[in-house]
């Protein structure tokens, strides 16, 4: 076929233009790229997204229970994990900060601890000029087991009787406390409580202190006849600990707080001690430091007690502690002395906050109210997100355990308290009380009397309310009574424990347990008609009743379970036959009887749960 110059050209003319890109193309490719770019957003931002999902905000001294829901983990993972390692935890038990980064990074988690933000770290860690630099007296916490003395010995120290104050002479807030020595050198003490219900509060007493003073090392009662200081020193050594009479590096002293034997050479050791550390702190600077305990007082508002730990707290100074905020009104000293100022290393009490902070928050002098409300209303969003985060919400598998057990029950409690840490502790230990059948739920606790407002919320959840060492108002009494709302009152911790664990236990459904009453061996079997099969029976042991809950067993197998149909001696009914009588007896329901079986009576009784296994 012969093909024209035209043709020729006209065909390069429209390949040209094929191959040539055009306006629908263009746009094409322009639609192509932004989908493309939408698609990397997309991509980083899911990225994004999953790295932060690894980032948790927490408050420190979380539970393991509240940590695994966080981490959405099982919480027997959480506590086997800690017995690989060596700690023995229980489920509602409160973790400190290094415990809680351990485990997370153990789940490739990251931790960011929201209740001090790291801007008061940098305020507390900021390098003062060597220049502004004057000397402080040193901050010394005394810590022990319960009744160890600890107490007796600040007591002594203090010359004043603060056992006479505390119920059952346990110490239950932390107490801080300045000494002045004979020679004008000064000490700031920390009481912290010994008893495990306030882990938390004793772990923050020992954050914000120079040295310690361990009622073993300081070896007290030597005053009693079966005193043996040297054995205290052989148990140490056996731990690994030598003390320095030993030729060990930790100093030990013998006393006896009640006659203050040796008490002022254990002074001179902390000072010594303290000498070495070389203590020092910038007066002329704002005031920052921590929050030993708070409370609402009656007359005052909401009472702070803080230590200074750097630069100077005036009264009038804007003031953050936690998520709580204000101006200082007013501050006294441990003598309930007022005082305008307290610098370095100085405990006092202060008025003028908005709320009770947690004890253990940091504090800080800001610069104008405004910056420290703005701060606390930022915090006080985050705790209440944490909380939400925290709360473990009904699941499948949770509805279908409450249905298995049958009669699962829940009791909620609301905890008011005179201080922060013991509402804290004793929440903490109410929680532990939780068993498969009741569940403990706290589902609100604060500083302060019970007011009108905590009755309406118990009668909306049907909450007992536990108020320690606080009171309840008068119309919150009127309101209880009218409502039949339970205000259960205490001014001992253990008390309110173990009353929460009887009522607790008087949830339980009680446990059904078994007697056996006899055992009859069956010797012949006869078939009657209309009544089926009769055993000829001889009673082995016990006594068989005619109401007598039955068993057959064969070869130790139970082959039925049920009711005698019929009890008989010779031609006669009977009510009962005992051991080594001759009897003829029906079961209901079974004509499965064969020589040689086994009859088994039994009977049923409760027994009331203890929480004992």
């Amino acid at each position: 076929v012969e093909i024209s110059p035209e043709d020729i050209q006209r065909r390069i003319k429209e390949t040209k233009q094929r191959l040539e890109p055009t306006g629908k193309t263009k746009a094409a490719k322009r639609r192509k790229e932004k989908r493309q770019l939408i698609h990397e957003r997309i991509e980083e931002q899911e990225l994004l997204e999953m790295e932060n999902q690894k980032i948790l905000k927490v408050t420190e001294f979380l539970t393991a229970n509240e940590l695994a829901t966080m981490m959405n983990k099982p919480v027997t993972e959480i506590i086997s994990t800690c017995m690989s390692i060596g700690l023995f935890i229980s489920i509602n038990q409160r973790l400190d900060a290094e415990t809680i980064s351990l485990l997370a990074e153990e789940f490739g988690f990251q931790i960011e601890f929201i209740g001090a933000d790291a801007e008061d770290e940098n305020d507390m860690n900021q390098e003062d000029a060597p220049e502004d630099l004057v000397p402080r007296h040193p901050i010394i916490t005394v810590m022990g087991h319960v009744d160890h003395g600890k107490t007796s010995l600040l007591d002594y120290i203090r010359k004043t009787n603060v056992i006479a104050g505390e119920a059952g002479g346990i110490t239950q807030h932390i107490g801080a406390y300045e000494v002045s020595l004979s020679d004008g050198r000064k000490i700031t003490f920390l009481d912290t409580p010994g008893h495990e219900a306030f882990t938390a509060m004793r772990a923050r007493g020992a954050k914000i202190t120079d040295l310690c003073i361990i009622v073993v090392f300081a070896i007290t009662k030597i005053d009693k006849p079966n005193a043996n200081p040297e054995k205290i020193r052989e148990e140490l050594a056996n731990m690994n600990i030598l003390v320095e009479d030993w030729g060990g590096k930790y100093q030990c002293q013998e006393i006896d707080a009640k006659h203050g034997t040796n008490v002022n050479e254990l002074l001179e050791k902390v000072l010594l001690e303290a000498e070495m550390l070389n203590l020092k702190a910038n007066p002329n600077r704002r005031g920052v430091g921590a929050v030993i305990e708070s409370s609402l007082d009656k007359g005052r508002g909401y009472v702070a007690k803080v230590l200074v730990q750097n630069g100077t707290l005036a009264v009038g100074d804007p003031i953050l502690a936690g998520s709580c905020f204000g101006k200082v009104k007013a501050m006294f000293n441990e003598r309930n002395q007022p005082i305008k100022s307290a610098g370095p290393a100085t405990p006092v009490l202060l008025l003028g906050l908005n709320g009770a902070p947690q004890a253990g928050d940091a504090f800080k002098v800001c610069e104008t109210e405004q910056e420290a409300r703005s701060v606390a209303t930022k915090r006080a969003r985050l705790v209440r997100e944490m909380g939400l985060r925290t709360q473990k919400h009904i699941t499948l598998e949770e509805i279908g355990r409450r249905i298995a057990i049958g009669d699962f029950k829940e009791l909620n409690i609301i905890v008011k308290g005179d201080v922060d840490g013991s509402v804290e502790a004793l929440s903490g230990e109410l929680l532990k009380l939780s068993t498969e059948q009741v569940q403990v739920n706290v589902i609100h606790k604060s500083v302060g009397a019970v007011t009108e407002t905590d009755v309406m919320l118990a009668t909306a959840s049907n909450a007992l309310i536990v108020a320690f060492q606080v009171r309840p108002t008068a119309g919150a009494r009127k309101a209880a009574e009218a409502e039949q709302i339970d205000i259960r009152t205490y001014s001992i911790i253990y008390t309110a424990i173990n009353e929460i664990k009887e009522a607790i236990a008087g949830m339980h459904s009680p446990e059904i347990r078994e007697k056996v009453v006899c055992n009859i061996e069956v010797r012949e079997v006869f078939h009657i008609s209309k009544v089926g099969n009769v055993a000829g029976c001889i009673v082995l042991d016990g006594k068989l009743q005619r109401n007598t809950r039955i068993r057959l067993i064969r070869d130790g197998i139970v082959i039925y379970t049920g009711k005698l149909g019929s009890l008989r001696r010779f031609k006669d009914d009977v009510k009962e036959v005992v051991s080594g009588q001759d009897c003829g007896l029906n079961i209901d329901g079974c004509n499965d009887i064969k020589i040689g079986d086994i009859i088994e009576g039994y009977e049923e009784y409760e027994v009331a749960y203890t929480g004992n296994k």
